[in-house]
């Protein structure tokens, strides 16, 4: 049975990250084996005390200060095994129920990445000005890439390992993670397929750490990427 590698960045996350890690446990994974990845990003609260039970039950890595999603990212892609990578926020507004949903279309070999949407299924209502935002660096993705996707800056993020050798090494640290991992797949020739998923969307009063500023670098990464060449591109060309 094939594996997925379900990738954990935390941080600061110690109300919600035993609970996330029971959900992910215990979701439904049809025909496929779970690996959890947990990569702690240099918490300052009790996260890394609540992971000390989980040791035996997934991979925990710890980071010794705080880089931030991307480089939590990188860190776990280092240590995972599976043919595919599901990445799950710590924050539980992604629910693990959707994992059926998001590793169905890999039943057919020609999807290699796969973007949960939250603007095609049910969802809480969130805060105007961010939904505002993500709509608009998805339409600049689209005007730029050529492409039709309705949810650029989701975090369910799957793709089959062999990506990681088009888009690394990854260079973002924050939440840019999600336009550079974007421009990078639809730049080396991957076509992205979306499925609805449901989404619970957290104020900046429970911790929602995605601000105004990551919407400026996410613009910044996508111009900087349109004009980007894959290095197995470049080496034929040369």
């Amino acid at each position: 049975m094939p594996t997925v590698s379900i990738l954990i960045p935390v941080f600061n996350e110690e109300n919600t990250i035993v609970s996330t890690l029971e959900r992910v446990s215990g979701a439904v994974t049809p025909g496929w084996k779970k690996q959890m990845i947990v990569v702690d990003d240099g918490s300052t609260d009790g996260t890394w005390s609540e992971l000390s039970g989980w040791k035996k039950r997934c991979t925990v890595v710890r980071s010794p200060k705080n880089g931030g999603k991307g480089t939590a990212l990188s860190l776990g892609f280092a240590k995972a095994v599976g043919d595919l990578i599901l990445i799950q926020d710590a924050d539980l507004e992604y629910s693990p129920d959707d994992y059926p949903v998001l590793l169905k279309p890999f039943d057919d070999p020609r999807v290699q990445v796969v973007y949960g949407s939250r603007f095609l299924g049910s969802h809480l209502s969130t805060m105007f000005i961010y939904a505002l935002g993500n709509k608009f660096v998805t339409l600049i993705t689209n005007i730029l890439f050529n492409t039709n996707i309705s949810d650029m800056e989701t975090g369910y993020k799957v793709f089959r390992k062999n990506v990681l050798t088009d888009v690394m090494p990854i260079t973002a640290h924050r939440f840019d993670f999600e336009p550079e991992f974007t421009a990078k797949a639809l730049r080396a020739g991957y076509q992205i397929y979306e499925v609805p998923i449901s989404y619970f969307g957290r104020k900046f009063s429970e911790g929602k750490k995605l601000t105004w500023r990551d919407g400026i670098a996410a613009l910044g990464t996508l111009l900087r990427l349109r004009w980007w060449r894959p290095e197995s591109l470049t080496k034929e060309s040369a």
